[in-house]
Formats: C-alpha cells, structure tokens, sequence
C-alpha cells in the first residue's frame, strides 16, 4: 500500500493507492491533482468569483503601465515613478491614497528601484484589496493605456486610430491569458477575429486564418498587445472594408465584451406619466436595461434597473401596438414594443438570460463564455497531459521490455556461441586425439616393419 500527500490551499489530502509502482502513483496524483484544482477554480462562491475576476482584469492594466515604466526592461521601477503611479491608481479607483504606507512599505528599498514582485504586495494590500465596483473601469484602462502605448507601438502606419487600438487594447486584455508576460492564443485570436468579421458583415475565411496560422512561430502561436493591435491596424483579416467599416466593427465587439452590451436596437416605451409611446434606443447590459434618445447615446432618459426579483413577460397587443412584452421590476412596470415577432423574443430571451445570471450569481454571459472556454481548455490540456504521462509510461515500459527481450537476445547469441565454440573445441580435441591417434598407429607400424626388416636376416 502507497500513499501520496497532495497539499492544496490550507488543506493537507492523503491519498491512498494499492500496491502499485511509482510510475503508476505518479499518473494517479497528477490526475488527481489537476482534477482538484479544476474542481476549487469551478466551485468558488458567487461573489469571490466576481471580485477574484475583477482584480484578475485590473492586474493585465497594471501590468501595461508598470512594464511601460520600465524604460531598461529589467523588471524594476524607480520609487519616484511607484509613487506617480500609485496615486493615479488609487485616484481613478476612488481609492484613498496613503503615500505614507508607500515609504513605509518600501523602506528597505531606498538604494534602487523597486521590481515588479517587490511591488505586488503594496498594490495588494493597500489598492486592490480596497477596491469596490464603484469606479469607471474605462477611466481606469484609459489611464493605463495612456501610459504604455506611446512606448509600444506605432500608429502612423496604421489603419485604425488611437481610439480603435485602445478598443482593441482593452480587448486584449480581456481575452489574454491570466499569465504574465501577457499573451493571448491563438484560439482567443480566432474568437476575437470572428466576432470582429462579423460586425462589419463580412464571411469569415477559415483557410485564410489557417494560412496566418502557419506565418506564427510554432512554439509561439500568441500574440501581445501590440502584435494584435497590429494585426488588426493592417487589415490582414479586413481587406475589402474601409476604415469606416473595420472602425465600427471594433466598436461593436468592444461594446459587446468590455461594455457587456447584451443586445441593442430601437424600440417603443410607454411613459409612466403621459402614457404616451416614444422611440427609444435600448442597450441591454448584465444588471440594467439603458434608453436614450438615440444610438449615438449623448441623452440618456433612464434605467431600468435588473436584480434577481425582476421578470420579463409577453403581452398581447393593444391600443395599436404589437409585438409587447413587459419588464417588471420592484418599483415600476415598463412596457415595451418591438419592431416585430422575431426581435421581440430575441429581447425576452435575452432579458431573462440577465436575470437568470444574477439569480445564480454569474458573471456577465461574456465573461462566462471565457470563463467556460478556459476551464474547457484547462480540462483539455490536463487530459493531454494525463494522456501523454500514460503514453510515456507506457513507452518507458516498452522500452524496458524491449531492453530486457535484447538483454535475453544477446544471452542467447552469447550461449550459442560459447555451444558453438565447445562444439568447435571438442571437434578440434576428437580431431587431434584422431590425429594423434594415426600418427601413433603409423608410428606402431613403422616400428613393426623396421623390426620385421631386422628379424628376417636372422631366420635365413
């Protein structure tokens, strides 16, 4: 009997095999291990969940600004720069800010500058720990984003301007990898890629992506920031469409992965007071349902706000208008007509998915769908690797056994030629005594006849 000590988090888990080899022990645990770790990253509670993504996107803006300082790319960042960028930090987070605690914390640190590891901890503890979701999270990319792309990227060659590379920016950082030097893969690339294709109307062309596929390093197959922005400033994957066109596709997809814009369009409200029924464009996030005058959104009339108490229900028509459906919340009812049938359940439906996802304490149907996409792939890779551990075990155990089938190989050679060379030996001995045997038979005979040759004068 074997046992294995897997410790996880706070918890120590023993883990007991039969009698085993350690190889097989060994595929067991990582098994196990990954298996874990998938099952705590899938089952946090609600709001952990939330904040932990929260903090997870703030950290990728961060990253940007604090590399950007780093003008000798070693990994360390002057005092003086920390402090600057603390303070805007805190001041777009609407963090208070405690310059005392910086000078405090980096007080041991006075002969140089500070790394990227040594300023985790003072932005842990003394930020991000503080942090609520009462700030604009675009204030807060926007800030960053002035900070690094200057020092990264060119834009006069470029087909899209900064507002669109920004966009794409915040894109990126949406969709990248929770690792650092920060990187996003090329299944994120093709997602993003699509999504972008079909806002501007156009047919995605698959053997065209697999054709860029080929162009990436082998090993690399990711792009940073920049290589994206890139990408997508050249018009590698836009060619036919104006900058018009590519410029308000990146807007849409920025709209609908950073803004959770859910769904939009115009429609009819019936007001509370006059009762009268006015034109409306409605954008539909995770937790509201916005209206404003028109699509290019600078009059906003109000909000109908979502929690897990609210629904949505169809109506028959009435006074002239079709297509109703009613949103019921905990102070007001809102009804609603849309253009037709089609678009009206499109609204219904994605409405209750909202609710549904605050019920259930999701986040946003986007950052789900990502959420759900890396849990696929880290299932996927932890089966790959299982399976590649399998196979090498197997390999190695086929190697041994062929090892062992050429150690008997050569053992058998080895006896039969040492058969072979006492079979020689004893055909050479029977041949000698054989031979020795004649030459003494000869000699005998030699012998005989020269005493015959003696003997015969005598008898005459």
């Amino acid at each position: 009997m074997r046992y294995v000590v897997l410790p996880f988090s706070h918890w120590v888990i023993q883990v007991y095999f039969p009698a085993a080899t350690l190889d097989h022990v060994t595929v067991l645990c990582i098994s196990v291990w990954k298996k874990l770790q998938f099952y705590f990253m899938t089952s946090r509670a609600p709001g952990a969940t939330n904040m932990g993504l929260l903090r997870d996107e703030l950290l990728k803006s961060i990253w940007h600004a604090f590399t950007a300082l780093d003008v000798e790319q070693s990994g360390k960042v002057s005092k003086s720069q920390l402090k600057v960028l603390s303070h805007n930090l805190c001041t777009v987070m609407k963090v208070p800010h405690d310059p005392v605690a910086l000078e405090e914390h980096f007080k041991d640190d006075d002969e140089g500058p500070v790394s990227n590891q040594g300023y985790m901890p003072y932005l842990n503890r003394f930020i991000l720990d503080k942090v609520r979701d009462n700030f604009d999270i675009l204030e807060f990319n926007n800030v960053c984003w002035t900070l690094c792309f200057k020092k990264n990227i060119n834009m006069s060659h470029l087909l899209i301007s900064n507002d669109d590379a920004f966009k794409v920016w915040c894109i990126f950082n949406f969709l990248s990898e929770d690792r650092y030097p920060l990187v996003i893969i090329i299944e994120e690339i093709e997602y993003f890629l699509w999504k972008l294709m079909e806002a501007m109307g156009g047919i995605w062309n698959q053997e065209r992506f697999e054709d860029y596929k080929l162009t990436l390093n082998r090993k690399q197959q990711c792009l940073s920031a920049w290589e994206l922005i890139e990408l997508v400033g050249l018009g590698h994957f836009s060619k036919g469409m104006n900058r018009q066109t590519l410029s308000m596709g990146i807007s849409e997809v920025f709209q609908e992965l950073i803004l959770d814009v859910l769904r939009q369009g115009y429609m009819m409200k019936k007001g509370h007071k006059r009762k009268n029924w006015t034109e409306r464009w409605f954008v539909l996030g995770p937790n509201s349902m916005s209206y404003y005058v028109s699509e290019d959104l600078t009059d906003k009339k109000g909000d109908i706000l979502l929690d897990r108490n609210c629904c949505v229900e169809s109506l028959p028509d009435k006074e002239g208008k079709k297509c109703l459906f009613i949103v019921k919340c905990s102070d007001k009812i809102f009804e609603i007509s849309a253009s037709d049938k089609k678009r009206k359940q499109e609204w219904i439906q994605a409405i209750q998915t909202c609710i549904q996802q605050l019920r259930l304490g999701l986040p946003s149907p986007h950052r789900e769908a990502r959420l759900r996409r890396r849990e696929l792939r880290q299932k996927q890779q932890a089966e790959q690797g299982e399976l590649e551990e399998r196979m090498r075990l197997l390999q190695t155990a086929n190697e041994n056994k062929h090892r062992q089938l050429e150690s008997m190989r050569k053992k058998l050679e080895e006896a039969a030629a040492t058969a072979t060379l006492e079979e020689q030996r004893r055909k050479q001995t029977q041949t000698d005594l054989q031979d020795r045997y004649r030459t003494d038979l000869e000699r005998e005979k030699m012998v005989r006849q020269q005493m015959e040759e003696q003997d015969g004068p005598e008898v005459q």
